[in-house]
């Protein structure tokens, strides 16, 4: 079986509910298998640490689990049209991976759930993909041909799988948005394998 990594950070759990649906697609996908991973949260205080395993959901990630992956799906909450600061951290300790090139010519797609309509979700995503090109990987957007994408009157776009929240995360996942979700796990699965099969 094929690992892809679906990576996430999730505050009230939207993130972590699209990343579930993200996997589920993957997971569908014969041959290719999801391995979620979190990071750990951020504080300005310097002596706030998390435990080395978190209480509840998926564990944390490893450098290892970017170098068995084939695929990559990151995801993270919208702060300010950016992703969350302990995912931002994650990323600017990955210098050894790039050294190595570990992620490099693997496939990635991303994701975002926001607070309001214009919150700055296709921004996020936009941002998030930074990272991912500087170590050199193949990005997968959520392409027209996807009947969801048209057809949504609240998450989703052509950069990558959205979800609009609410101001207090009242608003559920829509069926649109985990069509879209569901989907576009399937999509990287399918890329990563037959990139796999031909490296």
């Amino acid at each position: 079986m094929a690992d892809i990594l679906v990576l996430y950070y999730s505050t009230h759990g939207a993130t972590r509910q699209l990343a579930q649906l993200i996997a589920r697609g993957i997971d569908a996908v014969p041959g290719a298998t999801a391995r979620l991973r979190t990071v750990p949260k951020i504080s300005t205080v310097c002596e706030a640490t998390e435990p080395a395993v978190p209480e509840t959901g998926a564990p944390y990630v490893w450098e290892q689990d970017l170098i068995e992956c084939v695929g990559l799906a990151v995801g993270s909450p919208t702060r300010f049209g950016n992703m969350a600061a302990p995912m931002k951290y994650f990323w600017d300790s990955t210098i050894n991976a790039w050294l190595a090139g570990t992620l490099a010519g693997k496939p990635a797609c991303v994701f975002t759930s926001t607070g309001s309509m214009h919150g700055g979700n296709e921004a996020t995503l936009l941002t998030m993909m930074v990272p991912l090109l500087h170590h050199g990987m193949i990005l997968l957007g959520t392409p027209y041909t996807e009947p969801a994408l048209s057809a949504t009157d609240t998450g989703g776009t052509p950069y990558g799988v959205s979800h609009i929240a609410g101001m207090r995360g009242e608003q559920p996942i829509s069926e649109h948005e985990r069509q879209l979700a569901v989907a576009q796990g399937k999509r990287l699965a399918e890329v990563a394998l037959k990139l796999a099969v031909a490296a």
